[in-house]
């Protein structure tokens, strides 16, 4: 699978230039333009998977931008980026369908993390348009056996995890998951800790199991997971 093409939307050149390089190297590609209405064309041009958007751009405003139904028609997830964006400004991206508001300065931590989030938003969009499985991993993982109890639409069931890692599992389950479904996943890492609940999205379903990303992992409980990850592997 080709990398996560992320467009970034800043008309500073020194921070855009920040945020190229933040980018790639979390190991995403970078597309870099200046203004909204660049921006536009290169949604049809480029075809990013996820978009992070300033909201003070020359011409069109980030909140027009979302505004657009060419933009919410495409179904890119959004996160806006912003370092002088009222409260008004902020809950109105949030409104018009941006998934998260950071302002900046935003540190490689950081926008890893909002990355991390927005991936399988992006993954869902690319399975449901190129119709083949794609899974990204871009966490370290370990090989491990442990119960896993799936809540889904269509009732509960009881998997086996079979590889962990901060930002998602891979589960033998008796129960046909389609990608792009969101369950609730309960589990008790062995590390004797209490149990965790975390809601996932199902990003490949192969012979081997399927695959799901957390999208609203704790930060305590992502860092414990790396640790066990981490102490597992070694």
């Amino acid at each position: 699978m080709s990398a996560i093409r992320i467009l970034i939307v800043e008309d500073d050149e020194r921070l855009a230039e920040i945020f190229r390089d933040f980018v790639a190297e979390l190991g995403y590609q970078p597309i870099v333009v200046g203004s909204a209405e660049a921006a536009l064309e290169a949604l049809a041009s480029a075809r990013p998977d996820t978009i992070l958007l300033d909201v003070r751009l020359p011409g069109m405003s980030g909140v027009e931008f979302l505004n657009l139904s060419t933009v919410r028609d495409s179904a890119v997830p959004v996160v806006v980026v912003s370092g002088v964006a009222t409260e008004i400004e902020a809950r109105a991206c949030l409104k018009l369908g941006a998934l998260d508001f950071i302002r900046k300065p935003v540190t490689l931590e950081r926008l890893g993390q909002v990355l991390a989030y927005l991936v399988p938003f992006a993954l869902a969009r690319r399975q449901q348009s190129d119709q083949q499985p794609v899974e990204r991993r871009p966490a370290a993982r370990a090989s491990l056996k442990l119960g896993v109890r799936i809540a889904a639409s269509n009732g509960t069931v009881d998997g086996t995890c079979t590889e962990l890692s901060s930002t998602g599992m891979k589960v033998r389950v008796n129960r046909r998951l389609r990608p792009g479904q969101a369950v609730k996943l309960e589990f008790t890492p062995p590390d004797g800790g209490p149990m965790i609940d975390v809601l996932a999205l199902v990003v490949r379903v192969d012979p081997q199991g399927v695959a799901f990303w957390f999208l609203d992992l704790l930060t305590p409980d992502a860092a414990r997971l790396n640790t066990l990850v981490d102490r597992l592997q070694h």
